[in-house]
């Protein structure tokens, strides 16, 4: 005879099967249809509501029990549920039968195996009875599609090497170097006065590179104050202290990972935090704050600086072992006082910029604008320049902008007159043969002289024999050019622009006439 014992867990198991039973009954009857599928996939059982659904997808009740739920069931995720053994509670399923909401369940034994999944059909044609949910989850969903395109948008790079303007020596070196480093993932030190293009570089030197399409993340270590430094390059962990964020916070290198982190003004950041960012970039792991966990990170690391980082080594307020770690393949970018060849392009690109961004005219810059700026020290180098620009064109409605227009914008009391020189620039610059140790503003005395009286600068043509050969015209043409341009050189000093000035030629007319004559290229008066 059974104890009461054995007999109590006799009826918790007929409970159990009767509630079962029931519930699976329950489940037929409330849902629209139902199906149960085994654990290789195949459809063993359908209610009587789900062979409504059978025409639309194209089959009758023999060809589909039997078969392999995927084969029958365009876009069900069934298969799914057997794998992972994880549910899906409700979710939407379109097909030609319609659109449906759904949910899946796993079956297990009494070992705990998936041996198989089931199957409800909770709604049909859900767009209609659950409009409102519908309609707010797929502007949730737009919401994030968004979201994800700006900040992929965000992290790309803004500019290519390209970007960095200029056809000077100086310009065509840095760009070389920058398309050789850009092949690598070696940690790139950008070195440079304030202004000089560093970031465009960076983004350049990235945007080239097989990390292109990975995200390029930049911090200004100047801009960030030093308590928070830390947290902003590593992260913090959840809950790590008072007031921190429930869910943590993801750090610059984190969310750079598998691409570039540009540290921009390395040379400002704390010695306590230098120690730290060394064995990040020696081991590439980080640790968040406030988690005993470490992360390993794929980062390459560009930084710039417009400080003397080896005098800082020398003087003890940067560490020398992360100099060595930085300065692995640098880049100097030249001050614009050292690159005034590349100036007038400079400033066609600034000035197009300028007009595309406040939605007003372009301005051009009369040659003399041009030679009284390059006679300018630029402190500030191509950002100062842009400022220059961009007040200058705001502040007036002048088509072409004179020196006078630049007086305010960089601060000095009164522009230079017209016809004012440069300081000494390259061979080949916008403004030539300015006098040696000449004062900024100050122009060559020869062209001084040409724009106070122009017309004795051409010495008269010598007098042809009345007698003389008649020779074809294009040729005495080119004569009296060549000796006219050769006239306006050494009345200038080899100023180019004063010369076309001179002669009342556009620079380009005069360049051009330039090249047909190559021996008058090194007139220097």
């Amino acid at each position: 005879m059974a104890s009461p014992a054995s007999r109590l867990a006799l009826d918790d198991e007929k409970v159990l099967e009767l509630a079962n039973r029931s519930l699976f009954d329950a489940f037929a009857l409330s849902a629209m249809g139902m199906m149960v599928v085994d654990r290789e996939h195949r459809v063993v059982w359908i209610s009587e509501g789900y062979k409504r659904f059978l025409p639309a997808l194209g089959h009758a009740e023999g060809d589909f029990v039997g078969r392999r739920v995927e084969e029958v069931v365009p876009n069900t995720l069934m298969p799914q549920v057997i794998d992972s053994g994880q549910p899906m509670l409700v979710d939407l399923l379109s097909n030609h039968a319609g659109t449906f909401l759904v949910s899946r369940l796993p079956l297990r034994d009494e070992q705990g195996e998936v041996i198989g999944a089931i199957g409800m059909v909770l709604l049909d044609h859900p767009e209609t009875t659950m409009q409102p949910l519908i309609a707010k989850f797929s502007r949730l969903q737009r919401e994030l599609e968004d979201t994800r395109r700006q900040l992929a948008a965000e992290r790309r790079p803004k500019h290519t090497i390209a970007s960095f303007i200029g056809t000077s020596t100086a310009a065509l070196e840095v760009k070389r170097q920058a398309r050789r480093v850009a092949g690598t993932d070696s940690t790139v030190l950008l070195l440079g006065e304030t202004g000089t293009g560093k970031e465009l570089l960076a983004h350049g030197i990235h945007a080239a590179g097989r990390r292109a399409a990975r995200p390029f993340v930049g911090v200004n270590i100047a801009a960030v104050p030093d308590t928070l430094l830390e947290a902003e390059f590593f992260g913090v962990a959840p809950g790590a202290f008072t007031g921190a964020e429930r869910k943590g916070r993801e750090g610059k290198f984190k969310i750079a990972d598998g691409g570039t982190l540009f540290l921009d003004e390395i040379g400002d950041m704390p010695l306590a935090l230098q120690a730290k960012l060394l064995r990040v970039l020696q081991e590439q792991e980080i640790e968040p704050l406030g988690s005993n966990r470490v992360e390993r990170i794929d980062v390459r690391i560009i930084a710039a600086t417009s400080r003397d980082l080896a005098a800082m080594v020398a003087d003890g307020s940067f560490r020398a072992d992360l100099y060595y770690r930085l300065n692995v393949l640098p880049i100097r970018l030249p001050p614009l006082r050292e690159r005034l060849a590349d100036l007038e392009a400079l400033v066609e690109s600034l000035a197009e910029d300028i007009a595309r961004r406040s939605g007003l005219p372009h301005k051009s810059l009369s040659a003399e604008a041009l030679e009284w700026l390059a006679a300018r020290p630029w402190p500030g180098n191509i950002r100062e320049l842009r400022n220059a620009l961009e007040q200058a064109s705001l502040m007036t409605d002048d088509a072409v902008l004179e020196p006078g227009h630049f007086a305010g914008a960089l601060g000095v009391a009164e522009a230079a007159p017209a016809g004012a020189g440069a300081m000494q620039a390259p061979a080949q610059g916008p403004v030539q043969g300015a006098a040696r140790g000449a004062a900024p503003g100050a122009a060559p005395p020869a062209a001084q002289r040409a724009a106070a009286d122009p017309a004795p600068m051409l010495a008269p043509m010598p007098a042809l024999p009345e007698r003389a050969p008649l020779r074809p015209l294009p040729e005495q043409v080119a004569e009296v050019e060549r000796h006219a341009i050769a006239a306006a050189l050494r009345a200038t000093a080899g100023n180019r622009v004063a010369a076309a000035r001179l002669l009342q030629m556009s620079r380009a007319a005069f360049y051009d006439r330039l090249s047909r004559y190559p021996e008058l290229a090194a007139i220097q008066g």
